[in-house]
């Protein structure tokens, strides 16, 4: 799909551009109207932004904070207005981006639901007959005849997350809203997504859960400084958003899968049992994953860690020598092997690991060397299966006795 405009799309955003005025105090935009005098800086959020909404496509938006992305949500929406560009959208289209966001804090969750079902275009047939559904998903209970303003960050979240997704919209717009909350009802908000995609909805998904995107989106785009630096697979996506927060561009690659600074690098890394396997292991068999290091400076507090990722890229397992106690320096011209010895404790499948050397204390900074799905290796049953699920966990025993 290209970034224009499509016959088929719920949404289509075509040039968006928005820029704030910025001012030290309150006072200087008082000062600047009678005197003519600029006392701002022009802040620009949004250049040029382009992309469509199939039917029943979901797209996620990703980058770092201060990207763009909550001011292009809102002129999605219709909250705030673009200074060029327009966006066009067929069907109806219910968002949930601020917690709380619309809701009268004097008025009850009830009350509320019914102002912003209306808002949403719901006749009055319908909100009477959606009500149940939004207070038994929201699971407020009593409380929905409560106050809002009683409400916590949670409680609100549920009201206004279960009003939007009863709304019965063509596309369905999420900001980081779904962090906050129990991770059961996390849980139970993500299945109400797929089904709502099952049943041929659209989503606008943002959010820093890259398992998430990974997990419900088709599609990804990457804002950086208010601009598209990257728009197609998911996962691509996500690497690329990993670079923006360790500061590299494409200029500093190693490879299309690696990026680094280089005076460190790993040579090699590979995944082996006591057979000398290397491709396929047996469910909960102990196997030595070693990574070979080289380097041209002498380099201290550094960490060297690994992340296990299955077949749809979402995170199983990481860690670092740093959070394992192990000192990691280099001497320049000498190597360097590493060796982390494990349970494959891992359900039947196909995964990845991915290596980095990088700061002891922050895998973002100062990161030598990046290497994205270094090896794949898959994993089968050790007998007979006895187990369903991602990994297998130790069952000491089973008892049965009568009462």
């Amino acid at each position: 799909m290209n970034d224009g405009a499509h016959a088929d799309a719920v949404i289509s955003v075509e040039g968006l551009c928005k820029t704030f005025r910025i001012y030290r105090n309150p006072m200087d935009r008082l000062r600047e109207a009678v005197g003519g005098k600029p006392l701002h800086h022009t802040h620009v959020a949004l250049r040029d932004i382009s992309f469509s909404v199939a039917a029943g496509e979901a797209l996620a938006i990703v980058g770092r904070n201060g990207a763009g992305k909550s001011t292009l949500l809102k002129i999605v929406t219709g909250i705030m207005l673009p200074d060029a560009g327009h966006v066009r959208s067929t069907g109806k289209v219910a968002g949930l981006l601020e917690l709380g966001a619309g809701f009268d804090g004097n008025q009850s969750g009830l009350q509320n639901v019914r102002a912003n079902a209306a808002l949403l275009g719901l006749t009055h047939a319908e909100i009477e007959e959606s009500i149940p559904h939004i207070v038994g998903f929201s699971e407020l209970g009593d409380y929905i005849n409560a106050p809002v303003r009683t409400y916590s960050s949670g409680m609100a979240m549920r009201l206004g997350f279960s009003i939007a997704v009863h709304a019965r919209p063509s596309c369905f717009i999420i900001d980081e809203a779904l962090s906050v909350g129990d991770a059961r009802f996390q849980q139970k908000c993500l299945q109400k997504i797929q089904a709502f995609r099952r049943a041929g909805g659209s989503l606008l998904f943002v959010s820093h859960d890259l398992n998430a995107v990974k997990v419900l989106c088709d599609r990804a785009i990457v804002l950086e400084a208010g601009s598209v630096t990257y728009q197609g697979e998911p996962e691509v996506a996500c690497l690329t958003y990993q670079k923006l927060l360790m500061k590299f561009d494409d200029a500093s690659s190693l490879d299309q899968r690696r990026y680094g600074q280089g005076d460190v690098q790993i040579r090699s890394a590979e995944l082996l049992n006591q057979r000398g396997d290397r491709r396929r292991f047996a469910s909960g068999e102990e196997v030595s994953l070693r990574i070979e290091l080289e380097s041209t400076v002498d380099a201290a507090n550094l960490s060297l860690g690994f992340m296990v990722r299955d077949r749809l890229g979402q995170d199983i397992f990481g860690t670092n020598t740093h959070l394992l106690k192990t000192t990691i320096e280099c001497r320049a011209g000498e190597g360097l092997l590493v060796e982390f010895t494990l349970l494959l404790n891992l359900g039947p499948g196909g995964y990845a690991i991915t290596v980095g050397l990088h700061d002891r204390d922050d895998y973002t900074n100062d990161v030598q060397d990046w290497w994205n799905n270094s090896l794949t290796f898959d994993v089968d049953y050790a007998g007979e299966p006895d187990f369903v699920g991602v990994c297998p966990l130790p069952v000491n025993s089973v008892h049965v006795r009568p009462l």
